[in-house]
Protein backbone atom coordinates (compact mmCIF):
# COMPACT_ATOMS: atom_id res chain seq x y z
CA UNK A 1 0.00 0.00 0.00
CA UNK A 2 1.26 3.25 -0.85
CA UNK A 3 0.46 6.38 2.01
CA UNK A 4 0.16 9.58 0.65
CA UNK A 5 0.76 12.45 3.26
CA UNK A 6 0.62 16.40 3.08
CA UNK A 7 3.28 18.33 3.88
CA UNK A 8 2.68 21.93 4.53
CA UNK A 9 4.71 25.00 3.29
CA UNK A 10 4.18 28.09 2.89
CA UNK A 11 1.27 30.17 3.96
CA UNK A 12 -1.06 27.61 2.14
CA UNK A 13 0.74 25.03 -0.46
CA UNK A 14 1.30 21.51 0.21
CA UNK A 15 3.84 19.35 -0.84
CA UNK A 16 2.82 15.66 -1.68
CA UNK A 17 4.06 12.62 -0.14
CA UNK A 18 3.71 9.41 -1.58
CA UNK A 19 5.23 6.55 0.88
CA UNK A 20 5.88 3.04 0.13
CA UNK A 21 8.21 0.92 2.85
CA UNK A 22 10.98 3.30 3.36
CA UNK A 23 10.87 5.34 -0.13
CA UNK A 24 9.30 7.85 -1.17
CA UNK A 25 8.35 10.59 -3.55
CA UNK A 26 7.11 14.01 -3.64
CA UNK A 27 5.01 16.29 -5.72
CA UNK A 28 5.95 20.32 -6.09
CA UNK A 29 8.30 20.43 -3.72
CA UNK A 30 8.60 24.49 -3.36
CA UNK A 31 10.44 24.66 0.01
CA UNK A 32 12.86 21.83 0.54
CA UNK A 33 13.55 22.15 4.16
CA UNK A 34 10.05 20.86 5.65
CA UNK A 35 10.32 18.28 3.00
CA UNK A 36 13.64 17.12 4.13
CA UNK A 37 12.25 17.20 7.74
CA UNK A 38 9.56 15.13 6.96
CA UNK A 39 11.45 12.48 5.64
CA UNK A 40 14.04 12.42 8.34
CA UNK A 41 11.68 11.97 10.56
CA UNK A 42 9.74 9.14 8.57
CA UNK A 43 13.29 7.55 7.77
CA UNK A 44 12.54 8.44 4.30
CA UNK A 45 15.00 8.08 1.11
CA UNK A 46 13.91 10.48 -1.67
CA UNK A 47 13.43 8.28 -5.30
CA UNK A 48 12.23 10.73 -7.13
CA UNK A 49 10.33 14.19 -7.73
CA UNK A 50 6.99 15.40 -9.68
CA UNK A 51 6.98 18.56 -10.77
CA UNK A 52 3.35 19.81 -12.11
CA UNK A 53 4.03 23.41 -13.45
CA UNK A 54 7.36 26.10 -13.41
CA UNK A 55 5.60 28.78 -10.68
CA UNK A 56 8.66 28.87 -7.94
CA UNK A 57 6.11 27.98 -5.03
CA UNK A 58 6.18 24.52 -6.65
CA UNK A 59 10.16 24.25 -7.62
CA UNK A 60 12.26 26.33 -5.78
CA UNK A 61 12.86 23.55 -3.06
CA UNK A 62 14.31 21.56 -6.07
CA UNK A 63 18.47 22.35 -5.70
CA UNK A 64 18.40 21.74 -2.22
CA UNK A 65 16.74 18.52 -2.41
CA UNK A 66 19.16 17.74 -5.07
CA UNK A 67 22.00 18.23 -2.81
CA UNK A 68 20.65 16.15 -0.56
CA UNK A 69 19.49 13.31 -2.57
CA UNK A 70 20.34 13.64 -6.48
CA UNK A 71 17.22 12.12 -7.17
CA UNK A 72 15.28 12.15 -10.80
CA UNK A 73 12.81 15.16 -11.37
CA UNK A 74 10.03 14.53 -13.47
CA UNK A 75 8.09 17.40 -15.21
CA UNK A 76 7.52 19.54 -18.50
CA UNK A 77 10.50 20.23 -20.38
CA UNK A 78 10.56 23.65 -20.15
CA UNK A 79 11.65 23.39 -16.70
CA UNK A 80 15.38 24.19 -15.34
CA UNK A 81 16.09 21.79 -12.77
CA UNK A 82 14.12 18.97 -14.38
CA UNK A 83 16.14 15.91 -15.20
CA UNK A 84 13.71 13.98 -16.69
CA UNK A 85 11.44 15.45 -19.12
CA UNK A 86 7.64 13.88 -19.41
CA UNK A 87 4.61 15.01 -21.44
CA UNK A 88 1.77 13.61 -22.48
CA UNK A 89 0.64 10.57 -22.67
CA UNK A 90 3.81 8.88 -20.81
CA UNK A 91 3.61 6.58 -18.27
CA UNK A 92 6.14 6.29 -15.29
CA UNK A 93 6.75 3.65 -12.80
CA UNK A 94 7.68 4.94 -9.11
CA UNK A 95 7.22 2.63 -5.85
CA UNK A 96 5.86 -0.20 -7.81
CA UNK A 97 2.85 1.77 -9.44
CA UNK A 98 2.07 3.11 -12.66
CA UNK A 99 1.44 7.75 -12.94
CA UNK A 100 0.00 8.15 -15.95
CA UNK A 101 0.98 11.87 -17.62
CA UNK A 102 -1.41 14.40 -18.35
CA UNK A 103 -1.00 17.78 -20.21
CA UNK A 104 -3.50 20.27 -18.49
CA UNK A 105 -3.02 23.69 -20.02
CA UNK A 106 -5.18 26.50 -18.56
CA UNK A 107 -3.30 27.99 -15.46
CA UNK A 108 -0.02 27.36 -17.09
CA UNK A 109 1.05 26.52 -20.95
CA UNK A 110 3.12 23.74 -19.76
CA UNK A 111 1.24 22.09 -16.63
CA UNK A 112 1.31 18.24 -15.66
CA UNK A 113 -1.00 15.98 -13.77
CA UNK A 114 -0.04 12.76 -12.91
CA UNK A 115 -3.00 10.16 -11.88
CA UNK A 116 -1.70 6.94 -9.57
CA UNK A 117 -2.33 5.30 -6.58
CA UNK A 118 -5.55 5.81 -6.75
CA UNK A 119 -5.15 9.34 -6.62
CA UNK A 120 -4.85 12.42 -8.78
CA UNK A 121 -2.10 15.25 -8.38
CA UNK A 122 -3.07 18.49 -10.43
CA UNK A 123 -1.35 21.48 -8.94
CA UNK A 124 -2.85 24.12 -9.64
CA UNK A 125 -5.99 23.10 -12.24
CA UNK A 126 -8.02 22.18 -10.58
CA UNK A 127 -8.90 22.80 -6.43
CA UNK A 128 -11.23 21.67 -4.11
CA UNK A 129 -14.12 23.15 -5.05
CA UNK A 130 -12.36 25.39 -7.66
CA UNK A 131 -9.94 25.95 -10.05
CA UNK A 132 -6.81 27.87 -10.91
CA UNK A 133 -6.32 31.40 -12.40
CA UNK A 134 -5.88 31.78 -15.96
CA UNK A 135 -2.31 33.66 -16.00
CA UNK A 136 -0.80 31.71 -19.21
CA UNK A 137 -4.12 29.46 -20.89
CA UNK A 138 -7.33 30.37 -21.94
CA UNK A 139 -10.58 29.24 -20.80
CA UNK A 140 -10.94 27.15 -23.81
CA UNK A 141 -8.10 25.00 -22.26
CA UNK A 142 -8.84 25.38 -18.47
CA UNK A 143 -12.19 23.58 -19.40
CA UNK A 144 -11.04 21.00 -21.49
CA UNK A 145 -8.59 19.98 -18.88
CA UNK A 146 -10.94 19.83 -16.39
CA UNK A 147 -13.45 17.93 -18.38
CA UNK A 148 -10.62 15.22 -18.44
CA UNK A 149 -10.26 15.41 -15.05
CA UNK A 150 -14.14 14.98 -14.72
CA UNK A 151 -14.07 11.41 -16.73
CA UNK A 152 -11.38 9.95 -13.95
CA UNK A 153 -13.43 7.25 -11.14
CA UNK A 154 -16.01 8.93 -8.98
CA UNK A 155 -13.37 7.34 -6.10
CA UNK A 156 -10.07 9.16 -7.46
CA UNK A 157 -8.54 11.03 -4.91
CA UNK A 158 -7.89 14.98 -5.53
CA UNK A 159 -4.26 16.31 -4.35
CA UNK A 160 -3.83 19.73 -5.54
CA UNK A 161 -1.40 21.98 -4.03
CA UNK A 162 -3.06 24.72 -2.22
CA UNK A 163 -5.26 24.98 0.72
CA UNK A 164 -7.58 27.57 -0.72
CA UNK A 165 -10.62 25.42 -0.16
CA UNK A 166 -13.08 27.72 2.52
CA UNK A 167 -12.30 30.79 0.24
CA UNK A 168 -13.53 28.77 -2.95
CA UNK A 169 -16.62 26.99 -0.98
CA UNK A 170 -18.06 30.39 -0.20
CA UNK A 171 -17.39 31.13 -4.03
CA UNK A 172 -19.48 27.90 -4.85
CA UNK A 173 -22.22 28.95 -2.67
CA UNK A 174 -22.85 32.23 -3.77
CA UNK A 175 -23.09 30.02 -7.74
CA UNK A 176 -25.42 27.49 -6.26
CA UNK A 177 -26.96 28.74 -2.60
CA UNK A 178 -29.47 25.68 -2.90
CA UNK A 179 -26.71 22.97 -3.39
CA UNK A 180 -27.58 20.77 -0.21
CA UNK A 181 -24.61 18.79 -0.32
CA UNK A 182 -22.61 22.21 -0.87
CA UNK A 183 -23.73 23.36 2.48
CA UNK A 184 -22.81 19.59 4.37
CA UNK A 185 -19.48 19.95 2.79
CA UNK A 186 -18.81 23.80 4.02
CA UNK A 187 -19.38 22.49 7.80
CA UNK A 188 -17.38 19.60 7.51
CA UNK A 189 -14.37 21.60 5.73
CA UNK A 190 -14.60 24.28 8.33
CA UNK A 191 -14.49 22.22 11.30
CA UNK A 192 -11.57 20.21 9.74
CA UNK A 193 -10.00 23.87 9.26
CA UNK A 194 -10.50 25.25 12.87
CA UNK A 195 -8.54 22.08 14.16
CA UNK A 196 -5.59 23.33 11.84
CA UNK A 197 -6.59 20.15 9.79
CA UNK A 198 -6.26 19.85 5.43
CA UNK A 199 -9.21 19.59 3.90
CA UNK A 200 -7.96 17.35 1.13
CA UNK A 201 -7.11 15.25 -0.52
CA UNK A 202 -11.01 15.77 -2.02
CA UNK A 203 -12.31 13.28 -4.90
CA UNK A 204 -13.82 13.29 -7.92
CA UNK A 205 -17.16 12.25 -6.89
CA UNK A 206 -16.82 15.55 -4.12
CA UNK A 207 -15.67 18.24 -6.74
CA UNK A 208 -18.67 17.01 -9.50
CA UNK A 209 -21.05 17.42 -6.41
CA UNK A 210 -20.43 21.17 -5.27
CA UNK A 211 -17.37 22.43 -7.81
CA UNK A 212 -19.32 24.84 -10.18
CA UNK A 213 -16.51 24.61 -12.59
CA UNK A 214 -17.35 20.88 -12.77
CA UNK A 215 -21.10 21.80 -12.97
CA UNK A 216 -21.27 24.09 -15.50
CA UNK A 217 -24.11 21.97 -17.02
CA UNK A 218 -26.31 22.57 -14.07
CA UNK A 219 -29.49 24.69 -14.58
CA UNK A 220 -28.38 26.39 -11.34
CA UNK A 221 -24.90 27.47 -12.47
CA UNK A 222 -26.32 28.37 -15.54
CA UNK A 223 -28.85 30.54 -14.10
CA UNK A 224 -25.91 32.12 -11.82
CA UNK A 225 -23.90 32.67 -14.84
CA UNK A 226 -26.37 34.49 -17.16
CA UNK A 227 -26.92 36.57 -14.30
CA UNK A 228 -23.37 37.50 -14.68
CA UNK A 229 -23.66 37.62 -18.30
CA UNK A 230 -26.66 37.51 -20.09
CA UNK A 231 -24.59 36.18 -23.74
CA UNK A 232 -24.07 32.78 -21.95
CA UNK A 233 -24.86 30.08 -24.52
CA UNK A 234 -23.03 26.64 -23.78
CA UNK A 235 -20.98 25.16 -20.54
CA UNK A 236 -17.72 26.83 -21.88
CA UNK A 237 -19.37 30.26 -21.50
CA UNK A 238 -20.38 29.42 -18.38
CA UNK A 239 -17.11 28.60 -17.08
CA UNK A 240 -15.82 31.64 -18.29
CA UNK A 241 -18.21 33.40 -16.99
CA UNK A 242 -17.41 32.08 -13.25
CA UNK A 243 -13.55 32.07 -13.75
CA UNK A 244 -14.18 35.78 -14.52
CA UNK A 245 -16.61 36.26 -11.67
CA UNK A 246 -14.27 34.52 -8.87
CA UNK A 247 -11.32 36.71 -10.35
CA UNK A 248 -12.78 39.54 -8.59
CA UNK A 249 -14.79 37.75 -5.79
CA UNK A 250 -14.28 39.04 -2.27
Amino acid sequence: MIRISAVPIFEDNYIWVLQKGRHAIAIDPGDALPLIHHLKENQLELAGVLITHHHHDHVDGLPVLWSHYQMPVFGPASIKNVSNPVQEGETLQMLGTDFKVMSVPGHTLDHLAYVGAGALFCGDTLFAAGCGRLFEGTAEQMYASLQRFATLPDHTLVCCAHEYTLTNLRFALTVEPDNTVLLERIQSDAALREQALPTLPSSIAKEKATNPYLRCDQASVVHSAKKQNPQVENALDVFATLRKWKDNFR
